[in-house]
């Protein structure tokens, strides 16, 4: 299964929920301090929500695939077409253990192709270059997903 995801910043988070649960007639599928998600069905999306009032609206993009394996391929197909990758394995995340590579198109928006290895109770772990968390990373250099490196 692999679905398009959807981060948004929203100003306030349980004004958010109700309007998205009203308009895709689902309850979230998580919820914490100023965070939410929703697993949907129908269109397939996995939409994100951020409290964060003072930040652009797009959070980022993603696309949600159900194994490490097709985060690798994924990985092996954007460094053939000469894209930036950067690679974050078993990193915590939007309230989630996570294997990812982010990539960035050509007006600078972010995209992310992961999976979600488990729960997590934290909403990220430790600080970006820059002191930005979770969600906020710049792709690199290409690095390889076998070696641990953790999050960020």
């Amino acid at each position: 299964m692999s679905r398009v995801q959807l981060a948004l910043n929203v100003s306030d988070i349980n004004e958010a929920i109700a309007f998205y649960s009203k308009m895709f007639n689902t309850e979230p599928a998580k919820v914490r301090e100023g965070y939410a998600n929703f697993a949907i069905s129908d269109p397939p999306l996995k939409l994100v929500l951020i409290e964060n009032a003072v930040a652009e609206r797009l959070n980022h993009l993603g696309i949600e695939v159900s194994s490490t394996e097709e985060v690798v391929d994924a990985t092996q197909r954007f460094d053939s077409i000469g894209f930036a990758t950067d690679i974050e394995e078993q990193t915590t995340c939007c309230y989630a253990v996570q294997d990812k590579v982010w990539v960035r198109d050509p007006d600078d928006a972010r995209w992310e192709v992961y999976t979600v290895l488990s729960d997590s109770e934290v909403f990220g772990s430790a600080p970006i270059d820059g002191g930005e968390v979770c969600c906020a990373t710049a792709p690199s250099e290409s690095v390889n997903l076998t070696a641990k490196t953790g999050c960020c």
